[in-house]
């Protein structure tokens, strides 16, 4: 099993009563060439490795109480390798599932994942898949493993910055009336409808001597610059690399996603933008340039209290038909062959194959939080989420800092729209596999959530 090539301890050292201690560690993820990559959809065997994808893992303890950050280099991670991940997990550190919360960064140029899509693959490109999705949960445990065996004292540091040349809401108002995503440079578009965010999150670990250990990044912007048949970690590992240069190899930069379902980087009014591996290279280099600018205004956080938490979120689903669900497997049977439907009638039947296995009832999920103090606090939201929702959940937060991740909880769920866009439609609306309200509900679960626990650190 391939890891970063930094030394980390040997073993923990020991805990002193009192002491907040925080260890870190990434194990690579890259699959083999050959295997299929590319978006939730994507068939394509990988044709080559442009950079390698890594599972980070940021672990913290106080006074016995653990918690864990870990963020992969992957579009989403299915219930299934959650599921295993985390009874891996338990088995091997002192650490529960449930305090663990486990992210995907939403690269769109890593492994394809899903079975529905492998099954479309030939050979030996499935095969691939198949062994990757089956190794994966082992990777992510043994990155824990490594992480709470690394843990050391340290300090906890905190700023954000703003970030507003590189991050666009790609859902606009047409002159016909209807919401379009990413109409293109010179379309009839009549204005945006949506906000960003556009707070660039740092949160710095340290040993009490000054050594960096770890930083945590948080950003709101879809992670699906890179494309073609390269597997790649797109900006946030060229963010990652560039902070490296200035704060040593051995200090680990782990990247999670803000609310960025209806964010990407397309700028429609940039009439020569930049493409390819060209544009992760600017995207990264300005996320890097904004988190050590961050470094310059760091603050120190209080570590009196650590606690973790998750809740579980039940989202109603619309009913669909027999009749629906079959039509639906002929359309994803065909895709990628000649005479294919239409992409969006692909996105249709996926989601309709999904919710079909539901029969009516609510779709399972999960929101967690970690709280360090009363001063912060770390939200997993599942799924890819509109950025709205994110902004919600820090202006409602109780702590002065809250970071949003998304791609989180108990296993993916495709788009989570607000409530608004419902009545718009477009892509992410037609992903969606909940009723209208439900990603209000997941917000308000996670604000319950935040309440519960900055009353519990207050006492």
């Amino acid at each position: 099993m391939r890891r970063l090539a930094f030394p980390l301890a040997l073993a923990a050292l020991p805990a002193l009563a009192g002491d907040f201690r925080v260890g870190r560690a990434a194990v690579m993820i890259t699959p083999s060439i050959g295997t299929p990559i590319g978006s939730s959809y994507g068939l394509a065997p990988a044709a080559s490795i442009h950079d390698d994808l890594f599972a980070k893992v940021i672990v913290m303890e106080k006074d016995g109480v653990k918690a864990a950050l870990v963020a992969c280099d992957l579009i989403s991670l299915r219930k299934e390798i959650v599921a295993q991940a985390r009874q891996r997990i338990a088995a091997s550190t002192g650490l529960r599932g449930d305090q663990v919360i486990l992210s995907a960064t939403h690269c769109h140029a890593g492994p394809q994942m899903h079975p529905l899509f492998l099954a479309l693959t030939p050979e030996p490109a499935r095969l691939l898949g198949e062994a990757y999705v089956a190794d994966l949960p082992g990777k992510i445990a043994e990155a824990v493993r490594l992480a709470e065996r690394d843990l050391q004292p340290a300090r906890v540091w905190t700023a954000t910055v703003e970030e507003r040349e590189i991050n666009f809401n790609r859902r606009f108002l047409m002159k016909d009336g209807t919401v379009r995503m990413n109409p293109g440079r010179g379309a009839d578009v009549v204005r945006g409808v949506g906000p960003i965010d556009p707070e660039v999150a740092v949160v710095y670990f340290d040993s009490p001597g000054g050594k960096p250990l770890a930083t945590h990044v948080n950003f709101a912007l879809h992670v699906a610059i890179a494309g073609g048949g390269e597997v790649s970690a797109d900006y946030p590992g060229v963010m990652a690399r560039a902070v490296a240069q200035v704060r040593g190899s051995e200090m680990v930069t782990l990247f999670t996603n803000g609310m960025s379902g209806n964010i990407n980087h397309l700028d429609i009014a940039n009439p020569k933008p930049l493409r390819g591996h060209a544009e992760v290279a600017r995207v990264g280099t300005i996320l890097a340039s904004d988190v050590l600018r961050a470094y310059r205004s760091l603050r120190p956080v209080g570590t009196a209290r650590l606690a973790v938490r998750s809740v579980p979120v039940h989202l109603p689903t619309p009913l669909v038909t027999g009749v629906e669900v079959e039509a639906a497997r002929k359309t994803l049977a065909a895709y990628g062959k000649p005479g294919a439907a239409p992409f969006i009638d692909v996105v249709h039947a996926w989601k309709v194959v999904d919710i079909g296995g539901l029969q009516g009832k609510p779709l399972d999920t999960e929101v967690q939080a970690i709280a360090l103090g009363d001063e912060l606090a770390w939200v997993g939201m599942p799924g890819d989420a509109f950025v709205e929702l994110g902004l919600a959940i820090k202006q409602n937060s109780p702590f002065a800092r809250t970071i949003v991740g998304e791609q989180s909880g108990s296993g993916a769920i495709s788009y989570v729209p607000n409530r608004k866009a419902f009545p718009e439609g477009a892509y992410e609306v037609i992903s969606a596999r909940f009723s209208p309200g439900g990603g209000e509900r997941l917000v308000d679960a996670a604000i319950g959530l935040l309440m519960e626990l900055f009353a519990s650190q207050k006492r």
